[in-house]
């Protein structure tokens, strides 16, 4: 039996200066963590058992279609030389040398590490399709780590890697993460949507997230309430309506307009007396693409997209295969656009053939497809252009979806409304192809003794992030409440008085009931008044109270429900049955 007096649990009144969020406040009052650097946690005795139940339901759906391995947390820089990340990752990645010199890493992921196995034993279409899993300590170098848990230089992942002959058993080993995935977080508790995501430096050609809402969230969920459809904001795509074209003034081919000091899209649309759905806006670029050694090429890039839209800079990075942006200073505008900030626009300007050739990228987005008659900048300083229409006036190297989605446009499969809101991420599974397994030189024999590579999904979950929604989507002013599943403890029972006897043997009977019908009890035996008991048994996340009072002598106790605030007396002999039936 657990007694609270002889553990270690410093709750605290206050939460620390530096929380912003409830998880992070609530976590460290508890006594669930503590900090030790920017980062950097410890867990302490009520946190652990936590992590420790949401590894074993994480464990256990696991087990149903993967084998669990345990891999090295430190690894040679030459598989990360071969799948081409070593340089790719950057800063993020913890980096060290020996005492002979050579380079290592703190494990950031394990893809090249699983593929090292599988280059190494795997020989036949036989031995396919494989599944293994680890539940590992991660080391990212995080440069703003922040919100608790959520934004950290170390924490604890499951990561499965899949191994298939072909397309067909990659879908099928996606599938059965995804089945899997959703059982894992209903048995933790947890409001969770799966939407589709950018694969990012995993790499690969389908990636779908699993997440959670709340204002903690650093990532943004378009959804539809409607028809389920979910995307990040990466991803999403949403369908517009239609807007009302200009007429055309003059003989309605461009017509050049003097507009001196007028260069914000909202300015425009006042002095021209449109709305920003019929101005062009430019927004211009230049993008870094890595070369085979490492060295870095910036190569300009253009948008043009309606006025009131914003440019998904993700969207635009998977679209021209670059691995950074940053915007065109004064003297390249003047080079690549030969225009000034503010007025520039898409007249004269000559586009490169297609991506990856000389020249400058222009970028069209879809929505201004079909348009006609617009106001965009001139690329001369206090000048605007009005009658412009796409295709007959200008050019682009590709036309493509590079907006993000405004809360309130329509689902692109059943036109409701979108909603827009910030979530956290805690689970995502990526179909790799053959981005490590080709360039670490897997390879295995087909059914016609052929050799083939096999083709590779990767399957993350973050075990704190478990933690950390839970809290997120069930706290209150007192504290927060956690699923049985995954709380540290099930049940708190609590006397009131310790100094009376007959109330210190009726609470530990029911705890010892309650150990007995299999709940996972803590007992309240300290020498304190009966408030600061409650105060910390409604802070610490316990889903049930059993206050063990004056009405024992009556025959009874009080069962309060942690989520709901609610309360009832049940006679003391029912306390164990009420409870099953409650759970």
């Amino acid at each position: 039996m657990h007694r609270w007096s002889k553990l270690f649990i410093p709750t605290l009144r206050e939460a620390p200066a530096d929380a912003e969020v409830a998880s992070h406040k609530f976590l460290v009052r508890s006594g669930y963590i503590r900090q030790l650097g920017a980062g950097i946690y410890s867990y302490l005795f009520l946190g652990q058992r936590s992590i420790n139940k949401i590894i074993g339901v994480v464990r256990a759906e696991m087990d149903k279609i993967g084998q669990e391995f345990l891999l090295p947390a430190i690894h040679p820089s030459t598989i990360w030389e071969e799948s081409g990340r070593w340089t790719a990752i950057g800063q993020n990645m913890f980096r060290l040398q020996d005492r002979k010199g050579a380079w290592l890493s703190l494990g950031f992921t394990h893809e090249e590490v699983m593929t090292d196995i599988a280059r190494k034993e795997l020989r036949s279409y036989k031995q396919l399709p494989q599944i293994w899993y680890q539940i590992q300590t991660k080391f990212r170098d995080e440069p703003r780590p922040k919100s608790g848990l959520l934004r950290v230089r170390q924490f604890i992942m499951k990561d499965s890697y899949s191994f298939d002959l072909d397309a067909a058993g990659l879908d099928k080993s996606f599938d059965l993460h995804d089945q899997v995935y959703r059982a894992i977080f209903t048995r933790c508790g947890l409001n969770f949507v799966a939407v589709e995501a950018d694969s990012g430096a995993m790499g690969g050609s389908q990636s779908q997230e699993f997440m959670v809402y709340t204002d903690a969230g650093e990532d943004i969920i378009v959804s539809c309430p409607k028809c389920h459809y979910a995307a990040n904001l990466e991803k999403a795509v949403s369908q517009l309506s239609p807007v009302t074209e200009l007429d055309a003034t003059g003989d309605g081919m461009p017509e050049l307009v003097t507009t001196p000091g007028i260069a914000a899209v909202a300015d425009v649309a006042k002095f021209f007396n449109i709305s920003e759905a019929q101005d062009i806006k430019c927004v211009a670029y230049m993008a870094e693409t890595k070369k085979a050694r490492g060295e870095s090429v910036w190569s300009p890039v253009v948008v043009f997209l309606r006025g009131d839209h914003q440019v998904n800079e993700t969207k635009l990075l998977g679209l021209i295969k670059a691995s950074d942006l940053r915007p065109m200073q004064p003297e390249e505008l003047d080079r690549y656009i030969h225009g000034p900030a503010g007025f520039l626009g898409p007249i004269g300007l000559v586009p490169a053939k297609a991506i990856g050739e000389e020249g400058v990228i222009v970028i069209l987005d879809h929505a201004l497809e079909g348009r006609q008659n617009m106001v965009c900048g001139a690329n001369k300083l206090d000048y605007h252009y009005r009658n412009v229409t796409p295709q007959r006036d200008f050019k682009w190297t590709i036309a493509a979806d590079v907006r993000s989605v405004v809360e309130g446009e329509s689902c692109p499969q059943c036109c409701s409304p979108l909603k827009v809101a910030k979530a956290v991420e805690i689970g995502h599974i990526f179909k790799l192809g053959y981005k490590y397994s080709e360039s670490m030189g897997a390879r295995v024999l087909d059914p016609n003794g052929k050799e083939v590579t096999p083709i590779m999904g990767s399957y993350g979950i973050g075990i704190e992030r478990i933690l950390t929604s839970a809290i997120e989507q069930s706290n209150d002013a007192n504290g927060f409440w956690l699923p049985r599943s995954i709380a540290p403890f099930e049940v708190v029972v609590t006397i009131t008085n310790v100094s009376d006897s007959a109330l210190l043997t009726v609470g530990e009977q029911i705890a010892a009931d309650l150990e007995g019908a299999g709940f996972d009890v803590l007992l309240d035996d300290r020498e304190e008044r009966a408030g600061v008991k409650f105060k910390d048994a409604d802070l610490i996340g316990i889903p049930y109270r059993i206050n063990v009072g004056k009405k024992t002598a009556e025959g009874k106790v009080e069962i309060v429900t942690r989520a709901t605030s609610s309360s009832a007396d049940v006679a003391i002999s029912d306390v164990a049955t009420t409870l099953q039936k409650a759970v």
